[in-house]
């Protein structure tokens, strides 16, 4: 499980840090939405994992911050999913993941 979730984290900070030329920095607008989009929609296993963790009782599970937008997002909608009870099925924790990382993220979509 530990190797899924650390895989899941490369493959989300690994576009950011290439656009960025290979280092990690802030978002800029120059960013297309469709690629913010397309990353909130991968933030979403993050909170379903988030959810079912917690339901099972196991402690939280942080990334390192390494400076880029993607483990403090995800990090931010764990400790969100754990300090929330109304976040109570699946469906609600997908639907919170997708909409603070749009939030996050600054993209114009709205789900």
């Amino acid at each position: 499980m530990k190797r899924c979730c650390l895989t899941l984290l490369c493959l989300l900070a690994l576009p950011p840090a290439l656009a960025h030329g290979g280092h990690a920095g802030n978002i800029t607008d120059d960013m297309p939405d469709a690629e913010k989009i397309r990353f909130c929609e991968r933030v979403r296993d993050h909170a379903l994992q988030a959810l079912y963790n917690r339901d099972r009782g196991s402690p939280m599970k942080l990334y390192e911050e390494d400076g880029s937008p993607g483990p403090r997002i995800v990090n931010h909608i764990i400790r969100r999913i754990y300090e929330e009870p109304q976040i109570s099925s699946p469906k609600k924790a997908e639907a919170f993941g997708r909409a603070t990382c749009n939030e996050m993220m600054g993209s114009q979509r709205q789900d």
